[in-house]
């Protein structure tokens, strides 16, 4: 799939003049916009961001290499000098290059909005949807003859489409690794701490294994409805405990999740379980990506219907 170049007039073209933003956050400034007669968003970073122009199209190589259901498509960029019509002061004046991003609009935001709370609310069906998207999403960038690490994993850059379809999203922060690397060093990282594999946050050590380890906690975060700290908490280990100790029990899922039948039990045990042992603290004993899908397809081959009685159909908290 061939990724438009495109100038800052078309920019504000699909954004009618940047007027409407759907989102905002350290790295720039999401606009929503049509190109081509199909709905776009587009993501304006901003200069305080210190990505450079090799970073940015290094973001963009990525974002050609992978072409997956699961993971956000690039319709188009820019990355071009100021728009040299507008009319700037000259003293102090600087040329100032502009970096945009297209990509398809997906309609129901990202992931953190929906899953917390009481795990009932979004029923088990969408939750074990979204971590099968999810799984496969990563796996399309681990596998597949290259080595893309996402190293910033979270529910703020998983987003879901109009069908409840999970899409990774925000590559300013990854890597590609070459055929026989393992692992690099990252100093001053803008990761997501709380989401930080214990090497990467301790020592600053990225692999393969650290996307793994966030994975763990993205699935465990989904089944659960429980966030893997507190706000006012930076990281804790108390959270793996507490899951180990009650979500490995069944009438403590049941509890939680009072209306599946005898398959959809199972299903969210097998995640607990893979979750749990995603997040082991040696690197070494994680489960590659390929392994995690196979194993969250194998716990997905029973009932096509996971409940006892028909639920009510919950989303974003609206019947």
């Amino acid at each position: 799939m061939e990724r438009a170049v495109l100038s800052i007039q078309i920019i504000k073209n699909i954004t009618n003049g940047f007027t409407d933003i759907i989102g905002e956050g350290s790295f720039g400034v999401v606009y929503k916009g049509k190109y081509n007669g199909k709905q776009v968003a587009v993501k304006k970073l901003r200069e305080s961001s210190q990505l450079s122009e090799t970073d940015f199209e290094k973001e963009v190589q990525i974002l050609k290499l992978v072409d997956h259901q699961n993971i956000v498509k690039l319709i188009g960029y820019c990355c071009q000098r100021e728009d040299p019509t507008e009319q700037r002061p000259s003293f102090g004046s600087r040329d100032v290059v502009e970096k945009f991003l297209c990509f398809e609009y997906v309609p129901n935001g990202s992931l953190d909005k929906c899953i917390y709370g009481e795990p009932s609310k979004l029923g088990w069906d969408k939750r074990f949807k979204i971590i099968k998207g999810i799984c496969k999403g990563l796996d399309a960038l681990h596998g597949q003859g290259r080595r893309i690490i996402h190293s910033d994993l979270n529910p703020a850059n998983i987003l879901l489409d109009d069908n409840m379809e999970p899409k990774i999203a925000d590559f300013g922060l990854s890597r590609i690794f070459g055929e026989n690397q393992t692992h690099t060093r990252i100093t001053n990282s803008k990761s997501a701490m709380e989401y930080m594999a214990p090497e990467y946050l301790q020592r600053g050590q990225l692999s393969i294994e650290s996307d793994i380890y966030s994975l763990g906690l993205l699935i465990i975060e989904i089944t659960t409805g429980e966030k893997n700290c507190s706000d006012d908490e930076l990281y804790t280990t108390d959270f793996t405990e507490d899951v180990r100790k009650n979500w490995t029990n069944m009438p403590y899922i049941k509890l939680k999740y009072p209306a599946l039948s005898s398959d959809g039990y199972r299903q969210v045990e097998g995640c607990i379980k893979i979750g749990l042992n995603c997040l082991s603290k040696k690197r070494k004993d994680r489960p590659n990506s390929a392994n995690i899908v196979h194993k969250v397809d194998q716990i997905g081959a029973g009932s096509s219907s996971v409940f006892h009685r028909c639920e009510s159909s919950w989303i974003y908290g609206t019947k």
